[in-house]
């Protein structure tokens, strides 16, 4: 089936809930069985089978399954935020006296968390270019027990060549562990493209309305029960409900992300016409240095880019962010309104410098007309000059 036929039809069996269309909320905390044997004869590595809540519903069981399918990945577990996802997905494979490789462009509480904690544990973490490529071999070490991707970077927005670093990790029978959050299910099938590990901060696209935090996990066989098992041991859960939404905004992930894809193209061609823009930072433009890759391995692109002003103070800068009236200004993203944000990338690059020559934006696109969006952006530039 194509993927807008999957959306539809994935996640739920009216046959099995008495005829409804969408799979209903199951909120219990204790599950009972019907004699001591079934209890004590349970398999403890089946977790898409009923036996405490803390393991799953129903709920939670189709919501699972629905990204699994749409991704292409072998089973996937909710957790209570993207970043809890990729803490348990880490931890699933790294040790004291392990070696890990991480992107330099990963999302900044991913670089505290490896930092503070898995240094604190006596981990070797070692950033790398995003660029690297096929050349993260020579990185590759005795001890090094996973390799840690994220295309493109969330706020400088390289692409990975991720296919070409997964055959150099794979030579090596190391895992790749991927935050796939910005393609989502819907635009890069990561099994295909050489991930093992798909990560994913369901809050964004996946659920689209800014009402829930999610995380999701999902796996090739290989590396189901490691991650699993992890997952268990945090004792993460997520609540039916909050699956139900996610499960609810799912389905539209399809039309939401077209439309968002079409509006952001809109206005990144604009802003690249602008005197004040030095250059936009957005893969699925053609004059992005990332392109060819991402029109390689992606269906599509997301509604979050960035921007690299021309030389500006920063009290200007914040005079443009503030004069808008149309984007808020707030962490997160892949919800249906458009977002703003003023980072400083420079300020956690190690293994690379970030040094584009101006202040750097970051755009989230939403449901808007882009028409108003560009009318907003042009009223707010003007502080600029």
């Amino acid at each position: 089936m194509k993927k807008d036929t999957l959306l539809t039809h994935i996640g739920r069996d009216p046959s099995q809930t008495h005829g409804t269309v969408n799979m209903p909320v199951y909120r219990t905390s204790t599950v009972v069985f019907p004699d001591l044997e079934s209890y004590e004869t349970r398999d403890p590595d089946d977790y898409k089978a009923m036996r405490y809540g803390i393991h799953g519903t129903p709920t939670t069981f189709a919501f699972e399954d629905a990204v699994t399918r749409m991704e292409g990945g072998y089973q996937a577990v909710a957790v209570p935020s993207g970043l809890a996802a990729i803490t348990a997905a880490l931890c699933a494979f790294v040790k004291m006296g392990d070696h890990l490789l991480v992107t330099d462009s990963a999302y900044a509480p991913t670089r505290l968390f490896c930092d503070r904690q898995l240094r604190a544990n006596g981990i070797e973490v070692e950033y790398y270019d995003p660029l690297i490529g096929a050349g993260i071999e020579r990185l590759i070490k005795a001890n090094t027990k996973a390799v840690f991707c994220e295309a493109p970077g969330s706020l400088t927005f390289e692409m990975q060549d991720i296919p070409a670093i997964a055959a150099a990790a794979h030579a090596r029978n190391i895992p790749v562990l991927a935050d796939t959050t910005w393609g989502t299910p819907y635009f890069f099938r990561s099994f295909e493209r050489g991930v093992d590990v798909s990560i994913h901060a369901a809050t964004k696209y996946i659920v689209g309305h800014s009402d829930v935090l999610m995380g999701v996990i999902v796996t090739n066989e290989k590396y189901w029960l490691p991650v699993r098992h992890t997952v268990a041991d945090f004792g993460y859960c997520v609540s039916p409900d909050d699956c139900y939404l996610a499960l609810r905004g799912f389905r539209t992930i399809g039309v939401r992300m077209k439309q968002q894809m079409a509006n952001a193209i809109t206005v990144a061609n604009w802003l690249q016409g602008r005197a004040e823009v030095q250059r936009v930072l957005f893969p699925a433009l053609e004059s992005d240095p990332g392109h060819a890759i991402w029109k390689r391995d992606f269906d599509g692109a997301a509604s979050l880019f960035g921007v690299v002003l021309q030389p500006t103070a920063r009290p200007q800068v914040a005079a443009f962010v503030n004069a808008l009236k149309l984007f808020g200004i707030g962490s997160s993203w892949g919800g249906y309104e458009s977002l703003i944000t003023a980072p400083h990338p420079e300020t956690v690059r190690t293994a690379t410098k970030w040094n584009p020559g101006g202040p750097t934006i970051r755009l989230h696109i939403g449901l808007e007309d882009p028409a108003d969006l560009i009318a907003d952006l042009e009223q707010a530039l003007q502080l600029l000059r």
